[in-house]
């Protein structure tokens, strides 16, 4: 049970809560970033015909269709307001906070999703059972945060300088009714995490750990993730009717389930939920996807990837078939952030891109606010939880996982199941 105060970037907790309390944030931020230029009218879809014709053009395999129409670079810069949500351990005043980044198709309730009374809530994980704060926001151009032009605009530098100021707010202390922050650790969610990536490469003192979600260095599945979307003008979708011409939505079930959710992983239910709720992504975006992970990287503080084994963006369905001398497909990402100490890689086997979402979820929050933990980026007091192990009930079986480079396999403590855990 939580208890919320909405405020403008002041106030304090309102109301008593058993377990944790909320307050939602209005943060007003001034940011800019070099971003890429393109032809606005050229590229922003008016219908879905349209979107169609630039997802074929993006997709196409063998040609790099951002670099075919990019006209070169210049400074975007802005003044926004960003919708955010701190939330606390009711019992005390946390020394750590986790700063949240949402991927594309959700907002920032993916971490706190309000699915079967919160089950699915990693947020509720995070503090109610380790300590931590946690710092939720909608990116950039998305939800309840500051929309903004689709194309030139909302791209994915802006809005990784936008979790740079949030993180700064959150360490100098100027969030009234939020507490100063010595440490601060990312958590980041497919674009979410390559904009967690950059943050630590941009800034690497910035952060003090980080877990990679849905991720890896590998760009050439991207396609399968834009083709699977089956994306239309978000506005031709009811709950999105607000956004103007070049942001662009899933629109069915389908689209989300091929993106998001494997095979027998999931409720039908939570699926629904998912499509309901389902946010949308801009043409910009689109076009400066995967920009981020190619970006060299110092960062020498403990990383984290977790990845499903049937992610489609990151792994093209399969994160078991990597290049020779490695477990995994994200465990190559070594070669990017070779300083990570540690750096730990973990397949959920059978899961897709969607973890927080997957019947897998419990396995999922444990392994991440425990590799914080035992990495010393944990809360005063706080220890290691034992994992939830993977269910079996209605997953597809996986018998075994080869590690065929660096890394150990561990059983997953489940009749058939088993999750490899690399560190390189």
């Amino acid at each position: 049970m939580k208890s919320f105060t909405t405020i403008a970037a002041l106030g304090a907790f309102t109301g008593v809560a058993l377990a944790k309390k909320c307050q939602n944030i209005t943060v007003p931020v001034t940011v800019s970033a070099r971003q890429g230029v393109f032809d606005v009218d050229a590229l922003t879809p008016h219908n879905n015909i349209d979107v169609t014709n630039f997802i074929l053009n993006l997709s196409q395999q063998g040609k790099n269709y951002t670099a075919n129409v990019l006209k070169g670079y210049n400074t975007t810069s802005g003044s926004y307001s960003l919708a955010t949500t701190y939330c606390a351990p009711d019992n005390g005043s946390p020394d750590v906070v986790q700063l949240l980044t949402h991927g594309i198709g959700f907002d920032r309730s993916y971490w706190d999703l309000p699915f079967n009374n919160y089950n699915y809530s990693y947020v509720n994980e995070a503090v109610d059972e380790y300590g931590f704060a946690t710092f939720t926001w909608d990116r950039l151009g998305i939800a309840q945060s500051s929309h903004g032009e689709p194309v030139n605009e909302i791209q994915a530098y802006i809005e990784v300088a936008a979790l740079k100021a949030l993180t700064d707010k959150l360490r100098d202390g100027s969030l009234s009714g939020v507490p100063k922050f010595q440490k601060v650790v990312h958590v980041g969610h497919s674009f979410g995490s390559e904009h967690t990536y950059l943050l630590s490469a941009m800034y690497p003192n910035s952060t003090d750990g980080i877990a990679l979600t849905g991720f890896s260095q590998n760009g050439s599945f991207v396609p399968f993730f834009e083709l699977g979307g089956n994306f239309i003008e978000a506005n031709n979708i009811s709950s999105l009717k607000a956004y103007p011409d070049g942001y662009l939505g899933s629109s069915d079930a389908s689209a989300v389930q091929t993106n998001f959710f494997s095979p027998g992983s999931f409720p039908p239910a939570l699926l629904e939920f998912a499509t309901m709720t389902g946010q949308p992504v801009t043409v910009g975006e689109l076009l400066t996807i995967g920009g981020e992970i190619g970006v060299p990287n110092t960062f020498s503080g403990p990383v984290l990837i977790i990845t499903g084994e049937r992610d489609i963006p990151y792994c093209g369905g399969n994160c078991l078939a990597p290049p020779t001398g490695y477990d995994s497909i994200p465990a190559y990402s070594k070669n990017y952030i070779a300083n990570a100490n540690p750096f730990d890689v973990v397949i959920v086997p059978g899961a897709g891109h969607g973890l927080n979402l997957e019947y897998t979820h419990p396995f999922t929050f444990g392994t991440i606010n425990n590799f914080f933990v035992q990495n010393g980026k944990g809360p005063a007091n706080s220890t290691t939880h034992t994992v939830t192990p993977i269910p079996t009930s209605g997953m597809a079986t996986k018998t075994s996982a080869t590690a065929t480079g660096t890394g150990t396999v561990y059983t997953g403590g489940a009749a058939s199941k088993n999750w490899l855990f690399g560190r390189m």
